[in-house]
């Protein structure tokens, strides 16, 4: 079996679902110290992280991950177990094959292929794995963020592994997200009977007009990389579900997905200013899943672009779409951060697979990433 494919196997076997490692990082520790990083566990709660480095001095170009993966759905809709990884017809299915065992498999073996070739390679290489990304984020990537800069280590150029291709490997590389605001708001009225709407203040009477300002407002025109900042509910609750009693209080959830035309700060001031000028009674608080970010044209853009056009023969395209990802926790720190991985079709469904000629080809992609950004 080819050996890209076979650790990715191995990586499928293990029954890793958030915010469990199942002995994941212990693989890939054993693997990269055989060629000589030097590894560091970093638990923080129930969530295994592994930091690994190779090298003294000089920029460092870091492979970043996860190992955890979602829970797998109804068993008996999967075609074959979803932790026993089957190949059929050239591609691989298994839990975590596209998103992002495959991914990971593939970092290790250009790293393998690249210190064999170029054992006294410029710069450094370093490895940033968590088992809590499909989670609630909170003790994986942004805590080792927080303690290598207690350590005074500052990563250059960040790869991550997220599956972003779209119709074949490396069409798509994500160099930057949109930001993330969140918010439960509470509109308070009073509660009271309906035949009697004098002696009671309905809520959704009062927020609909609200509602309306904030769904109508053009919060941004986005621009060259970022489409425009969009608002939506996502969840709106009232009543105590008797059809003959006015509600005290109503609940939404609601979501700004962000460019970089905007601030959080601006997005909660406007929020709240609007909120205001209906004069409602409400109580608001915010979540910041992560700000937008954004890698411009570069060493790192540029040697992957260079990289895919070799290996692939196609011109990738830059994009900032979809979700978060941990990259919105290394990004602030002034990193390069890059998004290469697999095709993306199936991540987080029923069988959910990869193209078992991909992941060498992924590899290949990794290793001359490397090539183009530690070799002379």
């Amino acid at each position: 079996m080819e050996k890209t494919l076979a650790l990715c196997c191995e990586l499928i076997s293990r029954q890793s679902i958030t915010p469990d490692d199942a002995g994941c990082q212990a693989l890939i520790a054993e693997r990269l110290s055989a060629i000589g990083f030097e590894c560091q566990a970093m638990p923080f709660a129930e969530v295994d992280n592994l930091w690994a480095e190779r090298g003294d001095s000089g920029p460092i170009l870091v492979f970043a991950g996860h190992t955890d993966v979602v829970p797998t759905g109804p068993l008996t809709q999967w075609q074959t177990p979803p932790f026993e990884p089957t190949l059929r017809d050239g591609v691989l299915y298994g839990r975590g094959a596209a998103d992002m065992k495959g991914s990971l498999a593939a970092m290790i073996i250009a790293c393998e292929e690249f210190v064999a070739e170029h054992p006294d390679h410029k710069g450094r290489i370093g490895f940033l794995i968590t088992s809590d990304e499909e989670g609630p984020a909170v003790n994986g990537t942004v805590k080792v963020m927080e303690a290598l800069a207690q350590q005074g280590k500052s990563i250059d150029w960040c790869l991550i592994g997220e599956p972003s291709s779209t119709a074949q490997l490396g069409d798509v590389v994500k160099n930057g997200r949109r930001g993330s605001l969140g918010a439960k708001l509470t509109i308070k009225g009073v509660q009271g009977h309906i035949a009697y709407p004098h002696l009671a203040d309905n809520p959704i009477h009062r927020a609909l007009p609200a509602l309306q300002a904030l769904t109508d407002e053009v919060w941004d025109r986005g621009n060259e990389s970022f489409p425009p900042t969009t608002m939506q509910i996502s969840n709106i609750n009232a009543g105590t579900g008797a059809t003959n009693v006015i509600p005290g209080e109503l609940h939404l959830l609601f979501n700004f997905r962000f460019s970089t035309e905007v601030s959080d700060a601006d997005l909660r001031g406007r929020t709240q200013a609007i909120l205001d000028a209906h004069d409602l009674d409400y109580e608001l608080e915010w979540n910041l899943s992560g700000q937008a970010f954004l890698t411009p044209s570069g060493e790192l853009v540029d040697a992957a672009v260079d990289s895919i056009r070799a290996v692939a023969g196609i011109d990738t395209e830059l994009s900032t779409a979809g979700g978060t990802s941990d990259g919105r926790f290394i990004a602030p720190t002034g990193a390069q951060v890059l998004e290469l991985g697999p095709i993306n079709a199936s991540i987080h469904q029923l069988n959910e697979n990869v193209l078992a000629a991909d992941l060498p080809r992924l590899a290949a992609m990794y290793k001359g990433i490397l090539l183009r950004l530690l070799c002379d």
